[in-house]
């Protein structure tokens, strides 16, 4: 059933912590920036541990939320400091955003070659603290250009005992105010339900998530030059844009990245005011957008806060799916369901994860062997 509140208060609401120490399960969160993915987990009553190599990044997640986050960077060979940890048993659940520019079509869609890919790095966590459940986000790219090494992590985590299963979430479906659509692939031992969506017919516009924000000229407002409105202009002409490239506040916004955020002409992401001229967007009323509450601060400058907004899982969304894992975790049982194999899944070994890293060289030779392209498409 749909509910529809005042946005603003929804995110307060939804997104308030739970202040007990004594939570029931404890959750990894690998490659963890400022903490969307967190947020929705500690607003359900987890008690997450961040691992991040970004300084900024790390500062929020601690400053905003009950746990800690440690600034490291991550490789298939490292032992995260867990501290509470005792025993691989006390890991319920990892979770993370491995990173996307390997997959996304702005990254180039590099892959096994782009030494930023996080794969090696989730799929040797899961194998050395073998939790109930996995679950990762990326861009919808994974499953076009790089299908046959999505399928190879696929296979891996399959090689470990899990079941995966994987879907395209729409943000907006969820109450975010912004057609996001990324890619969640959930490892786990049988019972698994995704999370209803709650907001399919009645999303939320980016004008209930802006409010008074939209007609406001804040404090060092960046606006568009003419040259940037004739710029756009004729962008717009040639890609046969039938809507302007900006904010309608009477829609939920595109998706919001890092890019069109901190761009200078804020493509996408653009308000025009009623006296025709346009501004790019502040960070909190992108925050607002990615469904961060106000009280949510961001760490560092302007432009580190814009990438940690834009790289962020909507904490929202976070939450509905962290419902979906509590639910799965507290199911007295979970039977084991069978689930189709694709004959062209090949096997993802922790060798092969530690040759990425170490061995370049003999990662080509081995990807050669195994047939996966290594030059650029």
């Amino acid at each position: 059933m749909e509910c529809k509140v005042p946005y603003l208060n929804l995110i307060e609401t939804e997104l308030q912590l739970s202040y007990s120490q004594n939570s029931e399960y404890l959750v990894i969160d690998l490659f963890a920036g400022c903490g969307g993915f967190a947020l929705g987990f500690e607003a359900i009553g987890f008690k997450t541990i961040g691992y991040e190599i970004l300084e900024d990044a790390c500062g929020t997640y601690r400053y905003n939320l009950h746990s800690p986050c440690h600034q490291v960077n991550l490789t298939p060979l490292s032992i995260l400091e867990t501290r509470s940890v005792t025993s691989l048993q006390d890991v319920d659940c990892i979770i993370g955003g491995p990173p996307c520019q390997p997959f996304s079509v702005g990254g180039h869609q590099l892959g096994l070659k782009d030494s930023r890919d996080g794969f090696p790095t989730f799929i040797s966590t899961v194998r050395r603290y073998r939790p109930q459940l996995a679950l990762f986000e990326n861009v919808r790219g994974m499953l076009f250009r790089n299908k046959v090494y999505f399928e190879e992590i696929v296979e891996a985590i399959q090689g470990l005992g899990y079941i995966v299963e994987w879907q395209i979430l729409n943000a907006a479906d969820y109450g975010v105010p912004q057609k996001r659509e990324r890619l969640f692939c959930v490892a786990h031992k049988g019972g698994w339900k995704w999370p209803e969506k709650t907001h399919f017919t009645t999303p939320y516009t980016a004008g209930e998530a802006l409010e008074e924000l939209a007609f406001s000229v804040p404090q060092n407002s960046k606006f568009l030059t003419p040259s940037m409105d004739d710029y756009v202009k004729k962008y717009e002409i040639a890609s046969k844009c039938v809507k302007p490239r900006d904010v309608h506040l009477d829609t939920p916004c595109r998706t919001v990245t890092c890019r069109n955020l901190s761009g200078a002409t804020g493509d996408m992401l653009r308000i025009r005011l009623p006296d025709g001229r346009r501004r790019r967007l502040t960070v909190r009323e992108g925050a607002r957008l990615q469904s961060f509450p106000d009280w949510f601060k961001f760490q560092g400058s302007e432009n580190s806060q814009f990438n940690q907004i834009g790289n962020a899982v909507p904490p929202l969304l976070a939450k509905a799916l962290a419902r979906s894992v509590k639910a799965y975790l507290n199911s007295e049982c979970q039977q084991v369901q069978k689930v189709r194999q694709s004959s062209q899944y090949t096997q993802l070994s922790l060798d092969f994860a530690i040759d990425f890293v170490e061995n370049p060289v003999r990662k080509n030779r081995k990807l050669q062997r195994r047939g996966v392209a290594t030059d650029a498409e």
